[in-house]
């Protein structure tokens, strides 16, 4: 069942990545992502229906513009496919194995819906963070109330009203701690990392409290041993900009994924677990 579940996951992520690309491309421009239709940005030609389907259509008209001939970047398929894969791992991840219950099964399935959110939004974030260094409120703000919807609506489903609790006390625990970060040292986290910290808590309390430790640790320690790459290969100093939401999305799908297991195994090592 959550190989089926996956693969459909899957084949539905190719299709978001499509429209993702157009978020990513409108949403910094200030441009309304639903009108007007796609067109190359070269010589204005509308995409026609039959050169828009995703990661086919690039393959088979060899990344070019059908009419003007210039160059498709290859982001847009690699968004595409990469974005189906994400889907079908986090399907295949979070869905439940083994016999469950009816309620158990919707529950678990509004989880999903909620977390696949989170995937695409993760896309369209990490992104727009590494191309334009900022994290948009109308993307930002919006998530958080479509995690608060979702996990709200599972906990009253299944009962379970601590993993409520401790989404609550996650997203407060990291929009705090980003918040003083954010006044400690204002060249290196803005505001816009706050609000995404506020929402990466709420999802990873209420997956547990080892996806919401580690996930936060994690955003840092990727994040630090890139910049100290960065230094290594000298392709940047302790002044340069460097996104930090791009690592706070790749912890926090870290914690979210092998959290438990990685805090385990880490209290395993002084006898605590």
């Amino acid at each position: 069942m959550s190989i089926s579940v996956a693969i459909i996951a899957g084949v539905f992520g190719v299709l978001i990545g499509s429209f993702l690309n157009v978020v990513v491309h409108r949403v910094p421009l200030k441009l309304s992502f639903v009108s007007p239709p796609s067109a190359c940005p070269d010589c204005g030609a509308g995409i026609r229906s039959f050169d828009n389907i995703p990661v086919v259509s690039w393959l088979v008209l060899r990344g070019r513009c059908r009419d003007c001939q210039s160059r498709i970047s290859k982001r847009y398929p690699l968004v595409e496919a990469g974005t189906g894969a994400f889907f079908a791992l986090v399907a295949l991840w979070f869905w439940p194995t083994g016999t469950v219950t009816l309620t158990a099964t919707i529950a678990s399935g509004i989880v999903l819906v909620a977390l696949l959110y989170l995937a695409a939004i993760s896309v369209v974030l990490g992104l727009i963070d590494i191309d334009t260094h900022t994290l948009p409120n109308r993307i930002v703000l919006p998530t958080f109330l479509v995690g608060l919807v979702l996990l709200g609506t599972a906990t009253l489903v299944n009962s379970d009203y601590s993993a409520l609790l401790r989404a609550g006390i996650g997203s407060t625990a990291l929009f705090l701690a980003y918040g003083i970060l954010a006044f400690a040292y204002p060249g290196g986290m803005g505001f816009g990392d706050v609000k995404l910290a506020a929402v990466l808590g709420l999802y990873l309390g209420y997956l547990g409290w080892s996806q919401l430790v580690v996930g936060a640790f994690a955003a840092f320690l990727i994040g630090g041993l890139f910049g100290l790459a960065l230094m290594a290969f000298r392709r940047a100093n302790r002044k340069t900009s460097i996104p930090f939401g791009p690592w706070m999305l790749t912890g926090a799908w870290g914690g979210a994924l092998v959290g438990a297991p990685i805090a385990h195994g880490y209290l395993s090592v002084f006898g605590m677990a």
